[in-house]
């Protein structure tokens, strides 16, 4: 019997749809590029990567970001400077994360990163740092994506990008909202006795050697939350420079009446631990500190937690501006 040109063409269609798939029920199975993707932007360009990523490297400020969010970590970078911010529940599941870099950039384990197998590795350092890091290298293993802050106050933005990355935009929201509504009560609670009033800020990275002080300005790290709150710090950087030099500036001691002569009230950073640091123990030990109409007015407050660079960490500064402004009501 013979077979007609139409027949055999819609017989061998059959036969390749039927092998097509096959293979692709046997790339399912092996679990190879079937998995959903979807493309971010970061600092490196716009980035393919898994949409539910299963593997998740993490460093820099996205360590406590990616914490906190409850992504699938199986290697991350240290951050000793967050550490008095986590909770417990947190800090438990930093110690057991297996660490692969450390503090700096250039201090990434690239071998201990491929081993540990990641679908999605998420570098969180200001963009200038990235010099520091061999991306092609790391490409090399899984999807990079790099997003860092550049500014302090950036952290808000970028670090719902990082946790969004990681498929936790969620996780992330809800810790938000929970930040959100405290900071509000406590805008209502201080807003009669906030008002009107101009704050300084003595940030904690002065170099005593030099003989300055840090001076922080809005939407700085020592200043952030306190916005959030209704606390108004007046003025700006003389000169501004890049990233957090926009924001903040480090004058001669000398310059104190200065820099601090118009301010109502005067904030300043304590270390994590609540002790007072030496660039800070500096400016306080100066006898132009104690000439300050702030100083002088009883006007000054110590804050812990500056440093916080996520919204379940930046509720424990919350708590220590409540402590630290409470005796206002009663005055």
């Amino acid at each position: 019997m013979t077979v007609s040109r139409p027949q055999r063409l819609i017989a061998a269609l059959a036969v390749a749809l039927t092998m097509a798939s096959g293979c692709a029920a046997e790339t399912n199975a092996s679990g190879q590029g079937s998995a959903p993707t979807r493309v971010v932007k970061a600092d490196n360009g716009d980035i393919t990567i898994p949409a539910d990523p299963k593997r998740v490297i993490a460093t820099g400020y996205a360590v406590p970001v990616l914490i906190e969010s409850d992504a699938a970590l199986v290697g991350i970078s240290t951050w000793k400077r967050g550490l008095e911010m986590m909770t417990p529940e947190h800090r438990a599941k930093y110690d057991k994360v297996p660490k692969v870099a450390g503090e700096l950039a250039a201090e990434t384990n690239y071998e201990a990163i491929a081993a540990a197998k990641p679908d999605l590795i998420v570098i969180g350092v200001p963009k200038p740092v990235l010099a520091d890091i061999d991306l092609n290298r790391l490409k090399s293993v899984a999807p990079v994506v790099a997003i860092g802050p550049n500014v302090p106050y950036q952290w808000r933005e970028l670090s719902r990008r990082q946790a969004d990355a990681a498929g936790r935009a969620g996780n992330f929201d809800a810790a938000k909202a929970a930040y959100d509504k405290k900071a509000g009560e406590l805008k209502a609670k201080y807003a009669g006795v906030l008002k009107g009033l101009k704050f300084g800020h003595v940030g904690g990275y002065g170099d005593v050697s030099a003989g300055n002080f840090q001076r922080e300005f809005a939407g700085s790290w020592g200043t952030n939350v306190g916005a959030d709150i209704g606390m108004e710090y007046y003025g700006e950087v003389k000169k501004k420079g890049p990233g957090s030099q926009s924001v903040s500036e480090t004058p001669s001691i000398e310059e104190l009446p200065q820099s601090f002569g118009q301010a109502d009230a005067v904030t300043y950073t304590l270390e994590p631990n609540g002790q007072v640091g030496a660039s800070v123990k500096y400016v306080l030990d100066s006898p132009l500190w104690k000439d300050l109409p702030a100083v002088k007015a009883g006007r000054t407050f110590a804050v812990r937690y500056t440093q916080a660079s996520t919204y379940p960490s930046a509720m424990f500064t919350l708590d220590s501006l409540d402590k630290a402004l409470a005796p206002m009501l009663t005055r």
